[in-house]
């Protein structure tokens, strides 16, 4: 899951919010770095990819791409399903995709102390509207060039948006049923959460 998804499943006070994004930002042990909500969030970010990680249906999906770009599928899937989550944000949110996304970068943007890499691209995040423009399939080839830039071989990702394009179809099903399935993962460990401190 990448940036848009894991917003929308970690719950949603400020400090959950933040820490559903600083998620991709902070590795290593978390005890004492963070106030305790949004370790909180970073933990379940993490508890949130080990179960996409080990989803049969996700191993599935990952099998369509061929083998040249196989190593890098999971990073592909990634940004493909905040695709499709935007473009079908209706069927999974009350909240219209806009609103949702103007208050998180309302929420960066009061933030003073976010994490370095994310206070670098957070003002870029909202000028450009990324988490919105994910709903356009062609955004999709925009932000893997710039994950492609990060890598050490960039050129793993080469020719990934012509394979999107060709599995677009299969791809979008096996979201379909894999995100309800991580929605109620995610619910339930926040009423666990919620149940455990009251």
């Amino acid at each position: 899951m990448n940036y848009l998804a894991h917003l929308h499943l970690g719950g949603q006070t400020p400090p959950q919010l933040l820490g559903s994004l600083y998620g991709d930002f902070v590795k290593g042990l978390l005890v004492g770095r963070f106030p305790a909500d949004v370790e909180g969030a970073i933990r379940l970010h993490r508890r949130i990819d080990a179960f996409t990680d080990g989803h049969p249906v996700i191993r599935q999906a990952m099998e369509r791409f061929s083998t040249v770009r196989r190593r890098y599928a999971g990073i592909v899937l990634d940004v493909f399903f905040d695709h499709c989550l935007a473009r079908d944000w209706n069927r999974y949110s009350d909240e219209p995709l806009s609103s949702f996304t103007d208050k998180v970068y309302r929420i960066l943007a009061n933030e003073p102390d976010l994490p370095e890499r994310l206070a670098l691209i957070a003002p870029r995040m909202a000028a450009q509207d990324w988490l919105g423009s994910y709903a356009e399939f062609e955004v999709v080839g925009n932000a893997l060039a710039g994950i492609s830039r990060r890598l050490s071989r960039p050129e793993a990702l080469a020719g990934a948006m012509q394979e999107l394009r060709a599995l677009y179809e299969p791809l979008s099903q096996d979201f379909r049923a894999f995100y309800p399935e991580l929605q109620a993962f995610t619910q339930a460990a926040l009423a666990a959460e919620r149940a455990s401190v009251s």
